[in-house]
């Protein structure tokens, strides 16, 4: 097979890079940035196995690629809520309402966005055996989402942002989002649903609301 990436045009080439990416995520997620080789990543794809190395390098670099997109994606979703974190912070009410809001976005995103499913996948397989892209998620979404919801959280309940019992505390919110997305099938099953739609979504974040607000109450008793 022609291993050189056929000459095409700019539209082309941004088709296949995106289609390289989307089948980097399913793949590597499935099976493993080891277990998954740049022949079934083209074929997957309907792209030349040339073209992988003339994106990104390598498996290497589309690995990293797919970490980047991720990040991307998730800037995408999570900054326009995030961005007012600063002021909000400042208020007990107002970090409340703005923790309701960025926990629905989450649910609607991770929950009932097709395409998240491919994100997690990504993600939990890095979890399990982290290799660079790890790095990047971490570095690009984790760390900074955590600490800015553990700000809103301290605005919340007055408790300090960077307590041990705080970041516990935040975890345990975007916990409760990720199993349904982890735990997909047997909510399916057990809830006796056939998809999780936005009428499904919205059930979801009911629950997840409540469990915010006995949350927070229960952090300002803890407060002198």
């Amino acid at each position: 097979m022609d291993k050189t990436p056929a000459r095409d045009t700019g539209s082309s080439r941004e088709r296949t890079r995106a289609a390289l990416i989307e089948t980097g995520l399913r793949l590597f997620g499935q099976y493993g940035f080891d277990a998954t080789s740049t022949r079934m990543i083209a074929a997957e794809a309907k792209a030349n196995i040339g073209s992988i190395a003339y994106h990104f390098g390598g498996k290497e670099g589309l690995r990293d690629a797919c970490a980047q997109h991720i990040v991307g994606m998730v800037q995408g979703v999570a900054t326009p809520l995030l961005a007012a974190a600063a002021t909000a912070a400042k208020d007990r009410d107002a970090a409340t309402a703005l923790l309701h809001r960025v926990l629905d976005r989450m649910i609607r995103f991770i929950v009932a966005d097709p395409q998240a499913g491919l994100v997690v996948q990504f993600v939990l397989r890095e979890m399990t055996l982290p290799t660079p892209a790890l790095d990047i998620v971490y570095a690009g979404v984790f760390e900074p989402v955590h600490r800015t919801l553990c700000e809103l959280w301290a605005g919340a309940t007055g408790a300090e942002p960077e307590s041990e019992a705080t970041r516990i505390d935040v975890f345990t919110m975007i916990g409760q989002v990720v199993y349904f997305r982890v735990g997909r099938e047997a909510v399916l099953r057990r809830m006796e649903w056939q998809a999780i739609g936005p009428e499904e979504a919205s059930a979801i974040v009911a629950a997840a609301r409540r469990n915010l607000d006995a949350a927070i109450a229960a952090r300002r008793k803890d407060r002198p």
